[in-house]
């Protein structure tokens, strides 16, 4: 029998782009989620160019029965696409393990992601991975930073900025997780200590360079924030920002926060489908050219100042795949039995930068790297 592979909101915008890669593999593939009618669509769309036996899967993984009805599918993986991760507990990976299935999420949500190992002592009993933030942060920022690690003696501080198009592909799922933080503090490492920080706040301008140019960056909480600082040894500072590209509804979101910081709003995130319908009125304006930044600055091997940054950039509206990279590369060295770690743990030293790079080609998404002595 083939391997059965599961994806939770598989007809989602992540969902599909990881199903369209698994799809290649002789194995079976469900889309699975609570509408069987875009699941049923999905598959026909993904029947044209499939090796994997196409099936679907309606379930609610919110409800009482998942556990017993993911183990009745006996599946040898599951790949959760379906967010927002802010509050939902690890009810899908617990089934997962009591299921004997390896898991897979996208979580960028910092908690989620941070606090997995929890579940490490249960994964490793039942011989299966749990891997959480398989995703841009922390799967590929980190693998960029093992890349470079060689170069650098120590490292003074860690910045990494994330600037979609305007044009590029949104969820809400992908707005609620953002409004949870919008206005509101969470912890960061700066200036040698941890202190508050407030989302969507610390607005500024920043070049990218290349076919990027100049964006608007404000603050986002993410699992690297929480993982960085130890991990590498960092002495001054680890920080993340992210921006929308129209000033507009950039400075809209940079106001909101200080709604929500003044306690006017207590949280934006009820509103995700509306503001997410109000954001698709501005999808004519700017443009599909997508940029990740990861800036690492200390000594080098000599004990000299050194900054080497590096940067990915992505045109044609392809920004949105670089999510489901790590999830897809963990996935196919799981169907090749490539990796042999077990347990639960947050998606860091499991990628080298390496393995993004056949995906990065495919769709003409490019890096490039400077060294500042």
């Amino acid at each position: 029998m083939s391997k059965k592979v599961i994806i939770l909101g598989g007809y989602g915008n992540f969902g599909q782009r990881i199903a369209k890669s698994l799809a290649s593999h002789d194995i079976t593939l469900i889309i699975a989620g609570r509408n069987q009618e875009k699941a049923e669509q999905f598959v026909e769309l993904l029947k044209k160019s499939s090796n994997a036996t196409l099936e679907t899967w309606q379930v609610d993984l919110h409800a009482d029965a998942f556990s017993q009805q993911l183990k009745a599918q006996k599946p040898f993986m599951v790949i959760h696409t379906g967010g927002p991760y802010q509050g939902q507990g690890y009810t899908v990976p617990k089934a997962c393990i009591d299921a004997g299935a390896h898991y897979i999420d996208l979580a960028d949500d910092r908690q989620f992601v941070c606090d997995i190992g929890c579940l490490d002592k249960m994964a490793r009993e039942n011989g299966v991975l749990v891997v959480s933030g398989a995703s841009s942060v922390p799967g590929l920022s980190s693998a960029v930073i093992d890349h470079f690690l060689p170069l650098f003696e120590n490292i003074d501080s860690i910045d990494i900025a994330i600037a979609p198009g305007n044009k590029a592909q949104r969820g809400t799922a992908t707005i609620e997780a953002i409004l949870t933080y919008t206005g509101h503090p969470f912890s960061v490492f700066r200036q040698d200590r941890w202190q508050p920080a407030y989302g969507w706040m610390d607005a500024k301008n920043h070049d990218f360079g290349d076919i990027a140019k100049r964006r608007l960056l404000a603050n986002v909480d993410v699992p690297d924030l929480a993982l960085f600082p130890e991990r590498y040894g960092v002495s001054e500072r680890v920080s993340f920002q992210a921006g929308l590209e129209l000033p507009l509804l950039h400075w809209g979101m940079v106001t909101m926060a200080a709604i929500a910081k003044w306690n006017i709003v207590k949280s934006w995130a009820p509103l995700a489908k509306q503001l997410d319908t109000l954001s698709n009125c501005f999808l004519k304006f700017g443009s599909d050219i997508g940029a990740m930044e990861v800036s690492i600055k200390g000594r080098d091997l000599n004990v000299q100042p050194q900054t080497l940054t590096w940067r990915l950039y992505a045109p044609d509206g392809h920004g949105p795949y670089i999510p489901t990279f790590s999830a897809i590369i963990i996935a196919k060295k799981l169907l090749s039995d490539s990796i042999d770690h077990r347990g639960a743990t947050a998606c860091v030293g499991l990628l080298k930068l390496s393995e993004f790079y056949a995906h990065f080609n495919a769709f003409g998404i490019y890096q490039k790297e400077q060294v500042l002595k």
